[in-house]
């Protein structure tokens, strides 16, 4: 074969047959809804196609019921109950680090909380503190949307940045002033009467009966009794809170995290189909996995995080590596998106549980 022969056939090497999913964005010739435009996402590629992939993986959490399996005459006698099998869902943990709660993000974990559309929450310390502080006084966003702003500068005006966000330092005074009485209660009941043992999660869901305030997401889980979870519960506002409480009590709030963590492996183990949510990386992200670890694995899960997994940090992990500690099933669903959670999450919570509860208020109103 000759010089410019051979080139050419390395050039133009013989395709395969091959069959698949055809590359093709959406037509703005033509009007698009939202729901055209994102099940239009599965077929345009790169993260677009990791996000429709998370919204199949959340439907069929939704969706699933022990119905849906094949009977064992091993079970359990209610669970061979015809009415107990289509009554039996799916658990979904959602996770999330803070930072998500001082976005608007809170306004859509809220919604899935007041609708009892999850099973469980795992946070960061700023993911409870901030919810409240909310109640309190307002974020704001940095002017233009911008990150540059001034440390130094906005130090000496007692604004305090988290990224393009802004909050006021009296926020924080508002919360010492809100929490502090009652710490005081809790060490009450602590020390007195049925002497209460708190853990992290118990110190939460009474935060949450106390504020009182509908646009909480601890409000809702308060009243829905969905357990909210924080292993690194002092690891901010509401850690220096119970610090300054110690040196105002003769006997200091005792939190006792071993009963959570009995807690929320326990939930993870009575879970028929167990799906995990994560937004972002650190704590909440692997205090869930662990927890599916001790059931063989989650079922479903969705990783929305901007994290690589190039330094080994499990923040960064794709799924495949959760495989092989056994906190993803072998046979399990899984998906990363790699995407800031404030750019997709509302997408994925529009075009799942959104849809579904707008079509259901809908048919009610007829």
């Amino acid at each position: 074969m000759s010089g410019p022969d051979a080139a050419k056939a390395a050039v133009f090497v013989q395709s395969e047959q091959y069959e698949g999913t055809r590359i093709k964005g959406p037509d703005f010739n033509e009007p698009q809804t939202l729901e055209s435009l994102l099940q239009s996402y599965e077929r345009i590629g790169f993260q677009a196609n990791g996000l429709a992939r998370a919204m199949e993986l959340v439907d069929k959490m939704r969706n699933w019921r022990l119905s849906d399996e094949p009977v064992n005459p091993d079970l359990q006698t209610e669970e061979l109950d015809p009415e107990v099998r289509a009554n039996t869902r799916c658990s979904i943990f959602l996770g999330y680090t803070s930072n998500l709660v001082s976005s608007g993000l809170r306004e859509i974990i809220r919604f899935l909380v007041q609708h009892k559309y999850v099973s469980c929450l795992v946070t960061t310390a700023g993911g409870i503190e901030e919810d409240l502080i909310k109640c309190l006084g307002p974020t704001f966003l940095a002017p233009r949307g911008d990150f540059n702003q001034d440390g130094a500068g906005l130090r000496r005006r007692g604004l305090n940045r988290i990224g393009n966000l802004l909050v006021p330092n009296d926020n924080y005074c508002k919360f010492e002033d809100w929490v502090m009485p009652i710490l005081d209660k809790m060490v009450e009941e602590q020390e007195t009467g049925d002497k209460v043992r708190w853990s992290p999660s118990k110190v939460i869901d009474r935060l949450g009966k106390e504020i009182n305030d509908e646009s909480s997401i601890l409000y809702w889980a308060h009243k829905n009794q969905i357990p909210v979870f924080c292993p690194a519960l002092t690891d901010g506002s509401l850690g220096d809170m119970i610090y300054f409480h110690t040196y105002k009590t003769e006997t200091p709030l005792s939190i006792d995290i071993v009963s959570d963590i009995r807690r929320l492996n326990d939930l993870s183990i009575k879970s028929k189909k167990a799906g995990m949510i994560i937004l972002g990386g650190g704590v909440c992200k692997h205090q869930i996995a662990n927890s599916m670890l001790f059931r063989n694995g989650a079922d479903f899960s969705v990783y929305i995080n901007t994290g690589q997994e190039f330094d080994g940090s499990d923040s960064g992990a794709r799924p495949d590596e959760a495989v092989s500690w056994g906190k993803i099933r072998i046979d399990g669903e899984s998906v990363k998106v790699y995407a800031d959670a404030t750019l997709v999450f509302p997408m994925l919570v529009a075009g799942t549980w959104g849809k579904a509860h707008w079509a259901k208020e809908e048919k009610e109103r007829k």
